[in-house]
């Protein structure tokens, strides 16, 4: 123990004032809340030997020691000396301002037995940057009451944008969430922005937090090249698509018994590992959102390429015959088409015309094939979502004999390529997708949703093999190349080896195919984010909604359902005489838009 400290003297202990009552192995100390405290010698510093009667006589704001600091400039000092020059004496007293004063650092630093004084520069730079950090802190208390009370600025928006990116699930930390006791999770943070009015519910975040590309593709397009190419435009050919449909990709025409699918023929313009290709690769598809479309490829593509855009269209065809139980015949060709656009509700009411009856007779022949192979008829409800100047319209989509004629053909065009490239040893991605442990024919809405549940992941792949859902031996998707990178990577296979060029070999394919499928798994997540993000919208628009659910499945306490107009599955609380496939009336209680929930009662 120091022989100096002694009772009565005044010693520092974390930087606080501490009287020392009792000397010995260890030293007593009084701390200024009153309590005693026993601790070694080296846990305190000396300041003075005394006598010191209370630390009440300590003061806690020491003068202005300015008159000592411009004495002592170019010099050094001591606590002792300090005390002296600037309070007159050496005292308890005064070397407990003489510590305040070096502890303060604007005029003096270092240890009380070698203290530097600082330069006037070095005054007037830590001044400064004191007014600094007292702007910061008054701009912050400023800043914390404007998202109090929802009253935010241009300044207030670009502090909050740290609040955003945990909201978008790319920053773990935010100092504004735990000024307000928030958890940093992309929930907490999104009800936080909504609360704040930073975000409002027309604000989808969800493709931001999938890490989809939203950035327009701005490259330039290369000339189209003379190609040698089948005179098609003798063929009447139809373009079919939804109203407002912005991309059309394919068409169908029919010569005879023999069905050709003409699709856009983007590889002409899109080459391997060009600057586009690499662009569409990187998306991995067009992102199709209520609110807009983000495409993979520039709209000038579109425009020169998309069926029935242009007086004569240039396209890849899949022509093939089908007797009943195979596709054959086939043949894939560099083609002109001449292509009418049409939709599916203006073709569904002319069924009964020769030429759609006769496509008609040949895709429900396919589809009859495919069911016989087991093909799932999952009939869940399906919707549209669109907004408009900011009101979320939400329409059923009709299941009409048109929309099943074109996606059959467009199934069996994909059938046909798939048969090709295997002839050929064409690699080439295809879907393929495993029978699941039981097969079943469910004709209910709640065996369809309990089928749907034992379905096994569809996969994309070089090996040709059955996909059970479709009911199809093999299968490429290869009608949407303007909205599909893998439909543009067969396309690009194709047209090489229909040219005399060396198609890819399987490892660059593999390479290729690997890389899309966390693209794809971020596409179909934000998309199907963004699509229950507007459907709750929609409610929170509607908060008197009151419609019809069907029971799809009971559970230990709930019961899940269906609401067919909205195309919505949430769970409601089990009640008794709930059976499967019954009609329940629900009315809306409460959305929670950063949990995609919206609770419901009977009523």
């Amino acid at each position: 123990m120091s022989s100096a400290i002694r009772t009565a003297s005044l010693v520092l202990y974390k930087n606080h004032p501490a009287l020392v009552t009792q000397t010995g192995e260890k030293i007593t100390i009084q701390l200024p809340n009153g309590k005693e405290k026993k601790v070694r010698d080296k846990d305190v510093l000396l300041l003075h030997v005394g006598p010191l009667q209370s630390l009440d006589q300590l003061s806690e704001t020491p003068d202005d020691p300015q008159e000592a600091w411009e004495l002592l400039q170019g010099e050094q000092t001591y606590l002792a000396e300090l005390a002296e020059i600037a309070y007159g004496d050496y005292s308890p007293e005064t070397a407990w301002m003489a510590w305040c004063v070096l502890h303060d650092g604007l005029y003096f630093t270092g240890g009380i037995e070698q203290i530097q004084v600082n330069s006037p520069e070095q005054v007037a730079a830590e001044r400064e940057e004191r007014a600094r950090k007292v702007r910061e802190a008054e701009a912050w208390e400023i800043f914390l009451q404007h998202v109090r009370d929802g009253s935010l600025d241009k300044d207030d928006r670009k502090r909050l944008a740290e609040v955003e990116r945990v909201a978008l699930d790319t920053a773990a930390h935010s100092r504004i969430l735990n000024a307000f006791n928030v958890d940093a999770t992309p929930e907490a943070a999104h009800q936080f922005l909504l609360r704040c009015g930073y975000w409002t519910v027309f604000d989808n975040p969800w493709p931001r937090r999938a890490g989809v590309d939203m950035q327009p593709v701005e490259l330039p397009t290369p000339p189209m090249p003379v190609d040698e190419r089948l005179d098609l435009t003798h063929l009447p050919a139809w373009a079919i698509d939804d109203e407002g449909n912005q991309d059309p990709d394919d068409a169908i025409s029919l010569d005879g018994d023999y069905l050709w699918v003409h699709i856009a023929d983007v590889s002409a313009l899109i080459t391997p590992d060009s600057a586009l290709d690499g662009a569409a690769r990187a998306r991995g598809s067009n992102l199709y959102l209520p609110e807009r479309v983000y495409p993979m490829l520039p709209d000038s593509v579109t425009r020169q390429l998309g069926m029935g855009l242009v007086k004569q269209s240039p396209a890849l065809s899949i022509g093939c015959r089908f007797d009943g139980e195979q596709v054959k015949d086939i043949q894939i060709a560099l083609t002109t088409v001449q292509v009418q656009r049409t939709t599916y509700k203006k073709v569904n009411d002319s069924m009964e015309e020769p030429h759609f009856a006769a496509i008609a007779r040949i895709t429900d022949s396919y589809r009859a094939r495919r069911l016989a192979r087991n093909a799932a008829q999952i009939d869940l409800p399906e919707v549209s979502v669109k907004v408009y100047e900011q009101r979320v319209k939400i329409r059923p989509l009709p299941k009409n004999l048109s929309r099943d004629m074109v996606t059959n053909a467009m199934l069996m065009a994909g059938e046909a390529v798939a048969l090709y490239a295997a002839e050929h040893e064409l690699a080439i991605p295809h879907a393929t997708q495993p029978e699941p442990e039981q097969i079943q024919h469910p004709q209910t809405l709640s065996g369809m949703y309990a089928y749907r549940r034992l379905f096994k992941p569809s996969n994309t792949g070089l090996l040709a093999a059955p996909h059970f859902g479709l009911g199809l031996p093999c299968y490429a998707r290869a009608t949407s190349p303007l909205r599909r990178y893998a439909d543009l990577l067969v396309h690009q296979q194709l047209r090489v080896h229909l040219t005399g060029e060396t198609p890819l070999l399987q490892d660059a394919m593999a390479e290729r195919i690997a890389s899309l499928d966390m693209q794809t798994g971020r596409i179909r997540r934000a998309e199907r984010q963004s699509n229950m993000h507007w459907k709750l919208v929609y409610l929170q628009q509607n908060p008197r909604w009151r419609g019809e659910a069907i029971i799809v499945a009971l559970e230990e306490r709930k019961a899940a359902v269906i609401i067919p107009e909205l195309a919505l599955e949430t769970k409601i609380r089990l009640r008794s005489g709930m059976a499967l496939d019954a009609a329940i009336s629900l009315k809306l209680d409460s959305v929670d838009l950063s949990s995609q929930s919206a609770y419901f009662m009977s009523g």
